[in-house]
């Protein structure tokens, strides 16, 4: 996320925006859960891509938890296990673990950014949304599907 505020400031939000940046976390922590599944069955021409993503959604769910706290807010904690949408049991089914997890993710900070008038919350959901847009999209194409992008990113 760009620049939260510093650590210890309290910020204020609207209800609205902190329910959504909440399910954003939560999508957040989803996303490194899957990340990590997919990790024993993605061949390794594409662990660094399986690396980049896992790193990038630890780090945005590290400045949201921050954002969270700032806004005086407790971070909503990580379940102890998600149930992904098929059994993973080969790459084909880790990538489409991987491209449901990033498009959760487009769909939660879309929701954000929908809730929220604050230009740094718009900014830091806009280019967490487009970032999982993207990364669906490479997911896409390792997987082989067609269409590789959709429409409204975010969008049901």
């Amino acid at each position: 996320m760009t620049s939260p505020q510093p650590s210890g400031t309290t910020t204020t939000m609207e209800p609205e925006a902190m329910a959504a940046v909440q399910r954003a976390l939560a999508a957040e922590h989803a996303a490194d859960w899957a990340y990590g599944l997919a990790t024993a069955f993605v061949k390794d021409s594409l662990q660094n891509a399986l690396r980049e993503g896992a790193t990038l959604h630890r780090a945005r769910r590290d400045s949201t938890e921050r954002l969270l706290r700032d806004a005086g807010a407790t971070p909503v904690a990580a379940e102890p296990g998600y149930a992904a949408p098929q059994p993973v049991t080969d790459q084909p089914t880790a990538i489409t673990l991987l491209v449901t997890a990033e498009t959760d993710a487009t769909a939660a900070w879309r929701a954000v950014l929908e809730r929220t008038a604050d230009a740094n919350l718009r900014r830091s959901s806009l280019d967490a949304l487009t970032a999982a847009a993207v990364r669906a999209t490479r997911w896409r194409k390792a997987g082989g599907a067609t269409p590789l992008t959709v429409p409204f990113p975010g969008q049901p």
